[in-house]
């Protein structure tokens, strides 16, 4: 039998918050985890976050994770592959898997920070190998470093399906399409202009309606939609992919706070069935308080915002120190943060258990682009998140969230230096720089960047539109690479084109063959004429161009064309050799069969 002051279920954002708290006010810790590493959800979440400073904001996930961890003292004990099988009038049960033991436990008090399940939703061959939860998704690539396919299908728009379909480009996968069957995207504006910008469809009012392959998943069908979500005949799409993403939502993990005798009730704004709680996160059992996503379907943010404000009123219960002032300005926190248009919903369902406060926004996007010809950030965040490192990483000031957190941000171009900071900072990847006349017919755009291979100053790319359709050529002046930042890539533009380039594409030019007999690439003639291989006979001889079957007659003139782009000639001046048969290769057997005896 174990007894400790705080037991924490469940070691994501919300637990680690909670036993940080507690701990620090003395409280004897232990938190028990399923997975392998603490973090929970963290561990594997690559994109930075929202939100301000105070909570990680511009941290990426993982990042956070590793913090939270930092923070934990010697009064927290720590149980990794761990199980609590069930919550008894006396006491609590675990299954250590690593030991293979069960262990009894009798907390004073207990946090569940159990977080949620996925939601799956029901189609023809569901079961095929190759359907994949996202969770289960972005734990093998971002964890463990495992890409499961090549091509997805993504079903579901909220915020993890366009996070988890970005992921997807970052990691060299394809997503062929985001399915989603309301009439509007779910998640964050500016987390589906960063897929869009890779040309990645998204299909509203469609649903998946079958998976189709044998063994495993080699393609799937999408219908449309009516009004009542019902499959419309005849306007099924049939798309090749080796796998089907499902994010389609989450369910908290209810059952060992049911198991406890907490009061549950269905709020669907919540995401269903939810322990009660109030706002210090207790719930109708003294002892027993809830934290993150087994109280409702929200962010990380606002998980360990509540996880902190469940650690210091146990603390406040087992110290009998007055922490309440602590307690008030989380919860101030928690209202700033669910004020946003986002959070409506939640509202509505909080308010079922305690009323809920508004605080106002601006919803009112800047016009003013600032003054042509000067090196700017322009910001493309119109959606009222709870998102402020733009503001606070600006080393002039010069811009604002003006009030609450989920206000537009506004810049005062006076004050701008052109610095960069901002663009490298914003968790959404929504703010640009542009500069008019840089040269004579050519503009610079700065592109955040977050891919892989970064490209080289002098690279020559394809500039792709806010649809990640090609709109121009560009070249790449500089790259600004950050240890923990996103990259800035400085692209020259033609002029006119700053204010419609928002990504680009780099030219796989190791596979751009010139002579397909010879398999001699583009890369291979360029390296030789700078190595002085000035004219086509001297390419010839040294790299067998134009000696395949055809002749020469398909590569010959794509060489000249290079060399007198390389060389500033014309293809006059650089064709100076002789054509001599044969004009097509012959084998010296079909020669001497055709020759005379005595010969």
């Amino acid at each position: 039998m174990v007894k400790v002051q705080l037991l924490v279920v469940g070691g994501g954002p919300a637990g680690l918050c909670g036993a940080i708290e507690a701990s620090k006010r003395g409280v004897e810790t232990l938190v028990v985890d399923e997975g392998v590493e603490l973090g929970g959800q963290l561990v594997k979440q690559t994109h930075k976050f929202f939100g301000h400073e105070g909570f990680f904001a511009s941290v990426r996930g993982f990042e956070i994770a590793k913090r939270l961890k930092s923070q934990l003292n010697d009064r927290v004990k720590v149980m990794l592959e761990t199980t609590v099988t069930g919550i008894y009038e006396d006491v609590v049960v675990l299954y250590d898997r690593r030991n293979d033991v069960v262990i009894e436990v009798q907390p004073q008090y207990i946090l569940l920070a159990t977080g949620a399940s996925e939601r799956f939703v029901q189609f023809e061959n569901n079961h095929l190998p190759g359907v994949y939860g996202a969770g289960a998704v972005q734990t093998l690539m971002n964890q463990f470093l495992v890409l499961p396919a090549k091509r997805f299908l993504m079903v579901g728009s909220g915020n993890i399906g366009l996070i988890v379909s970005y992921q997807l480009l970052q990691a060299g996968a394809e997503v062929a399409a985001i399915v989603e069957i309301a009439d509007k995207v779910g998640g964050y504006d500016v987390h589906l202009r960063k897929v869009k910008r890779f040309d990645v469809p998204v299909l509203l009012r469609h649903t998946i309606k079958k998976a189709i392959g044998e063994d495993r998943v080699s393609g799937a069908v999408v219908v449309q939609v009516d009004e009542d979500f019902k499959p419309i005949e005849g306007t099924e799409k049939e798309f090749a992919v080796d796998a089907i993403c499902i994010a389609t939502g989450l369910v908290p993990s209810i059952e060992l706070a049911a198991m406890a005798g907490v009061k549950i009730e269905y709020v669907a704004e919540l995401g269903g069935f939810v322990p009660y709680r109030d706002r210090n996160m207790r719930t109708n059992v003294k002892n027993i308080f809830i934290a993150g996503d087994i109280a409702g379907i929200e962010e990380a943010t606002t998980a360990m915002i509540e996880g902190r404000i469940a650690g210091l009123t146990i603390a406040q219960d087992l110290s009998g120190k007055d922490l309440s002032e602590e307690i008030e300005s989380l919860q101030k926190e928690l209202v700033e943060f669910r004020s946003g248009p986002f959070s409506e919903k939640v509202r509505k369902g909080l308010s079922k258990f305690f009323p809920q406060f508004v605080v106002t926004y601006s919803n009112q996007p800047q016009l003013d682009t600032g003054p042509v010809g000067k090196l700017r950030p322009i910001i493309e965040c119109f959606e009222n998140i709870p998102c402020n490192p733009c503001q606070t990483s600006c080393p002039t000031g010069a811009i604002e969230v003006p009030g609450n957190i989920n206000s537009l941000p506004r810049i005062d171009y006076s004050k701008c230096t052109g610095c960069g900071v901002c663009v490298s900072k914003c968790p959404g990847l929504a703010i640009f720089m542009v500069k008019e006349n840089i040269e004579p017919g050519y503009d610079l755009v700065v592109i955040p960047y977050e891919m892989l291979p970064v490209p080289k100053e002098g690279q020559k790319v394809l500039g792709l539109n806010r649809d990640g359709k090609k709109v121009c050529e560009a070249f790449v002046m500089k790259v600004l690479r950050f240890a923990d930042m996103t990259n800035l890539v400085y692209l020259k533009v033609p002029a006119g084109f700053a204010s419609h380039v928002r990504n680009f594409r780099q030219f796989k030019e190791e596979d751009v063959y010139v002579c397909k007999c010879e398999e001699i690439t583009l890369k291979e003639i360029e390296k030789a004429i700078e190595e002085g291989f000035t004219d086509y006979e001297e390419l010839r001889r040294y790299l067998r161009v134009g000696m395949g079957m055809c002749g020469g007659r398909t590569c010959r003139p794509a060489v000249l064309s290079i060399l007198s782009r390389k060389l500033g000639k014309s293809p006059v001046e650089l064709l100076k050799g002789h054509f001599r048969p044969p004009v097509m290769p012959t084998k010296f057997e079909s020669i001497l069969r055709g020759g005379s005896d005595e010969e």
